[in-house]
Order: C-alpha cells, then structure tokens, then sequence
C-alpha cells in the first residue's frame, strides 16, 4: 500500500474521526462497533492511568460515558504505512454516569487501516487534559533544533 501525504491523509482520518465520534454522541454502539478494531484499547491519562477495552469502551459509550457534543481545534495526522495517526485538541461535552465529565481534552488516536475491508479501524486512543499555561509552548518550541 502506498504511503499516504499528510495532506492526503489529514481529510480521510478527520472524517473517520467525525464519524467515530458522532456514533459516540448518536449512542449508535453498531457505528461505533464497525469503526473500533477488536484489540482497541482506551489509555486515560490519569493518576494512576487507566485502560479500557473494545467491550468496555463499546458498552460505556452508549450507556454511562456518554457524550452530547464534541469540537475538534487544531489537527495532526501522520502515515506510518497501514498505520495512521491522528491527534488533536477537543472541546467534549459528555457525563459519566450523570455527572459532568465536560471539558478541554487531548486525544491521540491509532487507526489501521484493513487489509481485506480497507476501510480504518481505530486501534486505540489516548486521552488526556491539556495544558493552559501559555509559556509551555514556546518553551518546548524553544528546543526544536530545526527553526
């Protein structure tokens, strides 16, 4: 399979990302199913952090961990041959288990992409809280040896 551009890339992700995540906020666990590999794994970065599995993930989505609305800001996509990578900052409105769960996320999701289907299946994604302080940034632009 030939590698993908970037910029060929970055729609083809974002829209399987839209979908993912519109099944997720549409409750439609047979969407969510057919976009979700059946080794996918869920990494919470919290203290201690937390993994879910496909099952688990699968049956919270459209039960307790549910999510009324989402917005994606700035994106990043990568082609590592039938691997593709995605992350991006997310503003989520969501509940676990009725209490709030909204707020400014990060996600950093794996998608492979089928060798007999070819269509992606996410692999895992990675969540975790952003950063607000505004010096972290420029700080870590601060070591790029490519300026």
């Amino acid at each position: 399979m030939p590698p993908f551009a970037m910029a060929d890339l970055l729609p083809v992700i974002e829209t399987y990302e839209h979908r993912w995540m519109r099944a997720w906020v549409g409750r439609d666990s047979r969407a969510l199913k057919s976009l979700t590999a059946r080794n996918f794994v869920m990494l919470i970065g919290s203290k201690p952090p937390v993994l879910l599995d496909a099952p688990s993930w699968l049956e919270a989505a459209t039960t307790r961990y549910l999510c009324k609305s989402y917005r994606f800001g700035d994106l990043y996509a990568r082609s590592i041959g039938s691997i593709a990578l995605f992350a991006a900052a997310a503003e989520i409105e969501a509940t676990m288990d009725g209490h709030d769960w909204s707020g400014r996320i990060w996600v950093t999701d794996l998608w492979r992409k089928g060798r007999v289907r070819r269509g992606w299946r996410m692999v895992e994604r990675i969540i975790s809280r952003t950063d607000d302080n505004p010096q972290v940034p420029a700080a870590i632009r601060s070591l790029q040896l490519w300026r």
